[in-house]
């Protein structure tokens, strides 16, 4: 059975930094491209950045560019969100999810979800 278990979240201030986490089981996590999304009440889910299988290569909205990084430890099969200088409107709950497909899969295309986890920034 294939688990995501996403972590790290938490109610901030504006300006502060959070790492998330998502550890992943039951999947040859080395193989996987991974993402990571965000989604707020009344919004469609958004992809924040995806990473591929070797960790060589990232990819992160361009709207995030410089604030956020994604990385990953195929050892111990997880891949972090590193999310520095926070805003308000970084305030979503973060998902990561597990494709096959490529760092430009739609959403549609991933496997496995996480259940997510909360992030929350004050101004």
């Amino acid at each position: 059975q294939v688990q995501l278990v996403e972590s790290g979240g938490g109610l901030v201030q504006a300006g502060d930094s959070l790492r998330l986490s998502c550890a992943a089981s039951g999947l040859t996590f080395r193989n996987y491209v991974m993402g990571w999304f965000r989604q707020t009440p009344g919004k469609e889910r958004e992809v924040v950045g995806t990473i591929v299988p070797s960790g060589g290569t990232t990819y992160v909205a361009d709207s995030l560019k410089g604030r956020f990084t994604i990385s990953r430890d195929n050892a111990r099969s997880a891949v972090y969100l590193q999310m520095n200088s926070l805003k308000p409107e970084d305030t979503a709950v973060y998902y990561c999810a597990a494709t096959l497909r490529g760092t430009m899969a739609s959403q549609r295309d991933y496997s496995y979800w996480g259940q997510g986890t909360k992030v929350t920034v004050s101004s």
